[in-house]
């Protein structure tokens, strides 16, 4: 039957966000009855109205609700098979009304929830990352609870967070550094780190696929598990000089994330468990447990971290 073959319904709640824009992007793309839920459909920001304006071109609803309004929420998600959740931080802890949404409106064959980062339940490190980890583990402990069907997705690093400053988290969202690098730890630790896009691409290949049901899809695309030494090497190559290496043992990174403010402190905690004690790649994807993406998507190619890097020069 022809119905058999259509694509699942996908909606997608934070959208407009970093990791949701791809998302509903690929998902459009990838010929699926794609909608957003929208708090303000006429938002003043003109960047945001235009991302609404290229969601609207691509065939993507709008659909105007609230997290907070459990009403617009039931409604949103009876119209979807697929949940996709991509809130930020700030909302994260909000999640359990999507998981009782669901569970009201009944018809939702998967839940991804928002996750997008290490596997939660395999990281060593401190607050304030510890408290937003353990925020995500209790969410999987609901969804299971429930007996809502799931997928997780740890797509390890964000390339477009990470890779610009070449792996210096002291320096996120300066850009390449002129003289000096910054390395925690030894800088041996294995780190993954996957492009956008594609992490978009392989979360909504896995909506609709058996064998990521109830599993965790991880993203350790082979090219792209690298220590910080690995791609302070490859920039120093492609600009053909070297850079002064400061190094912030794991002792000082503590101190200095016990010191630091808000947003500086995440990232540091974030960093001590992907740089310093190598979370992301230091246990092997058991079948028992999870999937990896790129092997069970071959034909879906990835941006590698020297590609990526070639895009800054």
């Amino acid at each position: 039957m022809a119905l058999e073959k259509e694509r699942s319904r996908v909606l997608v709640i934070g959208g407009t966000g970093h990791i949701g824009k791809h998302i509903v992007a690929a998902s459009a793309r990838r010929g699926h009855p794609a909608s957003v839920l929208i708090r303000d459909v006429a938002p003043s920001d003109p960047a945001k109205m235009q991302l609404l304006k290229s969601f609207i071109d691509s065939g993507v609803a709008l659909i105007k609700g609230d997290l907070f309004d459990h009403g617009s929420l039931v409604n949103a998600i009876k119209g979807a098979d697929i949940v996709i959740s991509a809130v930020g931080p700030r909302q994260l802890a909000e999640q359990p009304r999507i998981v009782m949404a669901i569970k009201e409106a009944g018809n939702v064959k998967r839940f991804l929830p928002s996750e997008f980062g290490s596997d939660v339940e395999r990281v060593h490190t401190v607050d304030p990352a510890a408290t937003l980890y353990a925020g995500k583990v209790s969410l999987r402990r609901l969804i299971e609870a429930e007996g809502i069907p799931h997928t997780y997705v740890c797509c390890n690093g964000f390339a477009e967070t990470y890779l610009p400053s070449i792996g210096d988290v002291t320096a996120v969202g300066a850009g390449p550094p002129s003289a000096k690098i910054t390395v925690l730890g030894d800088g041996d630790a294995k780190a993954v780190f996957v492009v956008e896009e594609d992490i978009a691409a392989y979360t909504v290949r896995a909506v609709d696929d058996p064998t990521t049901l109830n599993k965790i899809l991880y993203m350790r695309p082979p090219a792209n598990v690298v220590s910080h030494k690995e791609v302070i090497s490859m920039w120093e190559r492609k600009v053909g000089r070297t850079f002064q290496v400061v190094r912030i043992p794991e002792a000082d990174l503590l101190k200095m994330i016990k010191e630091a403010a808000f947003p500086l402190n995440i990232l540091l905690s974030l960093a001590l468990s992907i740089f310093v004690r190598g979370d992301q790649a230091n246990f092997e994807i058991e079948p028992s447990f999870g999937v990896e993406a790129t092997e069970l998507y071959p034909d879906l190619r990835y941006t590698t971290v020297d590609e990526y890097l070639d895009r800054l020069l």
